[in-house]
């Protein structure tokens, strides 16, 4: 719950506050903030929704698998597709891609099998232009790192994580677009043709505030396996699991006062 009140909510807001402008008036610093913001708000949103559907379902019995798999330190975007939405990933492997006939086939009818797999992917998120250019986007992708890239870039340490950040952050531009004309004017903006754009003036107009810049800084760093590296130290003694169980009930408490006073509350994947 606090991956979507306290993170996904704040960093939400800063998108589309810039987004909502024309690409003239935010220039590439607002593009830029506003599509790591929007990177973040689409992983913690999903993937805190994702995480309280196990809790509600351990609470009744039911175990689910994990979805989300620290998607954001992987090293190349196949690497980023086994970690990200992980049961939406699995039904299209063994329902679509397998019965196509997988990588067990000819080179043509491999690549048309990933290409059809990544075109209703597409089309599952939604009939529109932007979600059929998503989906092929990720499918060519897919294609260079198994036809070219896995034999350089992808080893280069750091470069191939860098290489990953960059990829999905555009495939989000795409994404989170709503138009073909739109993808244009962001990237337009990202790569400086609308200036550089002012910080004073989105922060002057409020789409800039304290709350969301700490919220991206709190994101940036729990996309990493921090959390879960600290509650596994402290899980090793009694003073550390008081101390998870009071940080539980303070931010649950943090977050219910949020959602009372009526804090920014999108819901991105009533769409879907």
């Amino acid at each position: 719950m606090a991956k979507k009140v306290l993170i996904a909510n704040n960093v939400a807001a800063l998108a589309d506050g810039v987004l909502a402008m024309s690409g003239k008036e935010y220039g590439a610093l607002g593009a830029w903030l506003a599509i790591i913001a929007y990177s973040l708000q689409i992983y913690f949103d999903f993937s805190g929704y994702s995480d309280m559907a196990i809790g509600l379902g351990r609470m009744m019995g039911f175990k689910y698998l994990e979805n989300f798999d620290y998607p954001y330190i992987s090293k190349s975007v196949t690497e980023f597709w086994r970690r990200w939405h992980i049961s939406l990933g699995t039904f299209f492997r063994d329902y679509l891609y397998i019965p196509l006939g997988g990588n067990r086939v000819s080179v043509p009818r491999w690549v048309l099998n990933l290409m059809i797999v990544w075109l209703l992917t597409g089309l599952w998120h939604g009939a529109a232009w932007t979600f059929i250019l998503w989906g092929l986007y990720f499918g060519v992708l897919l294609l260079l790192e198994k036809l070219f890239l896995q034999n350089n870039i992808l080893k280069i340490p750091v470069l191939n994580h860098v290489y990953t950040i960059i990829a999905f952050m555009f495939g989000w531009v795409i994404f989170r677009a709503e138009s073909v004309a739109h993808i244009g004017e962001i990237l337009a903006s990202m790569f400086g043709a609308n200036g550089a754009g002012s910080f004073m003036m989105l922060a002057e107009n409020e789409i800039v505030q304290i709350p969301y810049l700490v919220a991206i800084a709190a994101g940036i760093i729990c996309s990493m396996p921090v959390s879960k590296y600290v509650k596994a130290f402290l899980s090793d003694s009694p003073v550390g699991e008081a101390i998870i169980d009071i940080a539980s009930v303070a931010a649950l408490t943090y977050c219910v006062f949020s959602l009372v006073v009526g804090s920014y509350n999108p819901f991105i994947y009533f769409i879907f």
